[in-house]
């Protein structure tokens, strides 16, 4: 793990400076998170990375996990799928199977945090929990077109916390209580993200049997209806008529997500055994995720709904260009044609990933754009900054903390 140090070179001695100010504004308080799972998508890779990076700056911060079975799991997918807006049946039975879940985690988990900050709407329930302390709900889904009922049922918890952070704009819903925006963030020094050597990429290539003398276009992301990787491959059979190029689509499985193994087996029927798709599951395999994005001549992030998609940061980061759907929150990544192309449909994307790899001056150009971007709004130093001043704003009822 990086010690705090390690960004001034990336980021300024003077931003490391303002953490440690705000830091010791904190100190005495308990920060706890509480999310569904320790590891699989980018919750718990970003908890992962703050936290201890919280503690080294004197921020005593902790992170707790639910439990949950398959059933409650099978109910959260379909609150999570209706809330981006996608048809789902939900019966009431569903809702029983949340609260006997729920009250479970109520009676079990220890809310000793003087700041409880829980993340999304699988343990929103354990709110019921508050007495004095704080607490904090981060959504980190596209609610900008929820199913209203699911939305309201889980309104029945979301008044009780003290404030709401959401990630774009657009998400944000009328709410009696405090809202704040504050979009994720990568680590650019984690297994992901850091610099690697041309010997690693090469041998990650010779690993999974993919060319060197064939463009490679890559999307990495869990198996995911919402990341629609079927329509990759639609979009990439397209391209392969003008160009002769691979695609690679990478990824895992996260614990709270029961449909990534359905989802993967669409996707290689879809592909039919095609020698120049691959498709790979690797499961918390960071160096490798890294080393595939590095060697591809363009990355695709084609969602049909996204809350962020930290994939696109992580590419943007490593000054590749990026094709991806103007959705939830990568319009905040990517300003089209500027340090990236948008698009709206497979055909659309189809197009972008020809003229990208049919103009390689101009897509360096684009990612080079993309890295600065990256660098100034959405590496995890900033984010540490927002969520700091988050935590004091809850002891402030004015717009404006005085730090010194």
């Amino acid at each position: 793990m990086a010690r705090i140090e390690e960004y001034i070179p990336l980021v300024g001695q003077a931003v490391i400076d303002d953490l440690r100010l705000l830091s010791e504004r904190l100190k005495g308080k308990v920060i706890q998170h509480i999310n569904s799972t320790p590891v699989g998508g980018g919750v718990a890779e970003i908890l992962s990375r703050m936290v201890p990076l919280l503690r080294e700056l004197g921020v005593d911060t902790k992170w707790d996990v639910i439990k949950g079975g398959e059933q409650f799991f099978d109910v959260t997918k379909k609150f999570h799928n209706a809330l981006h807006g996608r048809p789902e049946v939900i019966a009431q039975r569903d809702f029983e199977i949340f609260m006997e879940t729920s009250r479970q985690n109520i009676e079990s988990v220890n809310t000793y945090g003087d700041i409880v900050f829980i993340h999304d709407p699988q343990p929103i329930a354990i709110v019921k929990r508050k007495t004095a302390n704080k607490w904090l709900w981060r959504c980190h889904i596209d609610v900008s077109n929820p199913d209203e009922r699911v939305w309201g049922f889980l309104m029945n918890f979301i008044t009780h916390y003290d404030s709401a952070v959401f990630s774009a704009p657009d998400f944000s819903r009328k709410l009696p209580i405090r809202q704040f925006l504050i979009p994720p963030s990568i680590d650019p020094l984690s297994d992901k993200n850091k610099e690697l050597p041309q010997e690693m990429i090469d041998f990650v290539l010779r690993k999974y049997e993919i060319k060197k003398d064939k463009p490679i276009i890559t999307q990495i992301s869990r198996f995911d209806r919402l990341k629609d990787p079927v329509g990759v491959v639609e979009a990439y059979l397209q391209v392969k008529k003008y160009i002769d190029c691979q695609l690679v689509l990478a990824g895992g499985t996260a614990d709270d997500d029961p449909e990534g193994f359905k989802v993967l087996e669409e996707v290689k029927e879809k592909a039919k055994n095609n020698p120049d798709i691959h498709i790979l599951l690797l499961p918390q395999n960071d160096i490798e995720v890294n080393a595939l994005q590095r060697a591809s001549n363009v990355i695709v992030q084609k969602s049909l709904k996204e809350g962020f998609g930290l994939t696109v940061s992580e590419a943007l980061w490593k000054a590749k260009p990026v094709v991806a759907s103007n959705v939830g929150g990568i319009p905040l990544q990517i300003k089209h044609k500027y340090s990236g192309l948008l698009c709206h449909s497979i055909e659309g994307a189809s197009f972008a990933l020809k003229q990208l790899l049919s103009s390689p001056a101009y897509a360096k150009k684009l990612g080079e754009n993309g890295r600065e971007h990256i660098k100034n709004n959405f590496l995890i130093t900033r984010h540490l900054r927002d969520y700091m001043l988050l935590f004091l704003s809850l002891y402030y009822q004015e717009d404006v903390v005085h730090l010194c």
